[in-house]
């Protein structure tokens, strides 16, 4: 296999997955873990990936760690097999009938495009992106409420905007995070931002904490809720004994994508 090819096929692995160890991609490429390792140096010279220790991860995965959100073109890109997952396990979960508030972020977006295609009820929003996605289908009502737009992720925050969850009372919420960890709970980029998650919270019967695989251990700069404030968390891989205990303590579930 030419190196081209194998870059072509690591960056893929990398954008699907988030992160990969030498072994599995030497195991995929069928070539030695010395070719990988020569393979991904050059690779992050180019500014594809990061090198981390016994593999590489996508940039958006490493932006995340080091406290600063990816563009959203960069998140739409990684993770997608998971966050469609993610998507179809909360979907799953809403009936006919119900008021549900579907947040922002990619992962959220991917709930609203897995919601049944009879699905009849109200779908409220800070995310213009969801709403776009759910504004041809005739039997949902979708609402958003006012405030200031953030460029990327189209999303409305402020005070307008908090007042209109406050006044909100949903059957249920699927959360956006940035991060799920046992000792900080779920935290998020926003500080503004997390006012609006913190009034969904307040405001809905069921709240459902959505997370793929690489922001399980993740703190983003700013606390949203602790686990006791949701009713669960919706992921694609299984939360180390740690994180899994904290949530099992609060009374939380955690529901497999």
């Amino acid at each position: 296999m030419l190196p081209a090819e194998r870059h072509r096929r690591i960056s893929t692995a990398v954008e699907r997955i988030g992160t990969i160890s030498t072994e599995s991609l030497a195991e995929q490429l069928g070539v030695s873990a010395e070719t990988v390792r020569r393979d991904l140096a050059q690779m992050e010279k180019q500014g594809h990936l990061m090198r981390v220790r016994g593999g590489a991860a996508a940039l958006s995965v490493v932006r995340g760690l080091s406290g600063e959100e990816a563009s959203f073109t960069e998140r739409s890109a990684s993770q997608q097999q998971a966050k469609t997952a993610i998507g179809r396990a909360a979907a799953d979960l809403v009936r006919s009938g119900m008021t549900v508030v579907i947040d922002v972020g990619t992962t959220a977006l991917q709930v609203a495009c897995a919601l049944a295609p009879d699905f009849r009820g109200t779908v409220a929003t800070p995310s213009l992106l969801v709403a776009a996605e759910l504004s041809t289908r005739p039997h949902v009502d979708v609402l958003v409420p006012g405030g200031r737009i953030r460029g990327g992720d189209l999303v409305c925050s402020g005070p307008l905007t908090v007042d209109f969850f406050n006044g909100l009372y949903a059957d249920m919420a699927f959360l956006g995070s940035g991060g799920v960890d046992s000792s900080a709970g779920m935290t998020d980029f926003y500080f503004e931002e997390n006012a609006t998650k913190r009034a969904i919270l307040a405001r809905s019967a069921l709240t459902y904490v959505l997370a793929d695989g690489s922001k399980l251990g993740r703190v983003a700069p700013h606390r949203v809720c602790g686990f006791d404030d949701c009713t669960g968390l919706i992921t694609d891989q299984t939360p180390e004994p740690s994180l899994a205990s904290a949530i099992e303590q609060s009374g939380a579930v955690v529901i497999s994508a």
